[in-house]
């Protein structure tokens, strides 16, 4: 796949790969969780993880993580939401996410 052929509209979408020990043991279920838009939907997640990545997306589901809130220095404040996605691949596919895109 050309570079010149992905739209700049999908590097707004998929913010940044989520590395947990949770989302670890997911890859090994051919599934890999980013941290994306909060106005992201499902059909723009899956097209821009196989415009970006080049690989085949079977499913992709999403939740919001409510942001905790904290103190600091005696003061509270509240962490932002965060959407994430979880993106079940192909069988035989894979991202590595460690390499930038």
């Amino acid at each position: 796949m050309a570079k010149e052929a992905i739209d700049t509209r999908h590097y707004d979408v998929i913010v940044a790969p989520h590395i947990t020990e949770k989302a670890t043991l997911a890859s090994e279920h051919n599934a890999v969780v980013f941290k994306v838009a909060e106005s992201a939907t499902k059909p723009q997640i899956k097209a821009a993880v196989e415009a970006l990545f080049g690989v085949k997306v079977l499913s992709v589901n999403t939740l919001t993580q409510k942001g905790k809130t904290k103190r600091w220095k005696g003061k509270p404040y509240r962490r932002s939401d965060v959407k994430k996605a979880v993106v079940r691949l192909a069988e035989g596919q894979s991202i590595d996410i460690t390499s930038g895109i």
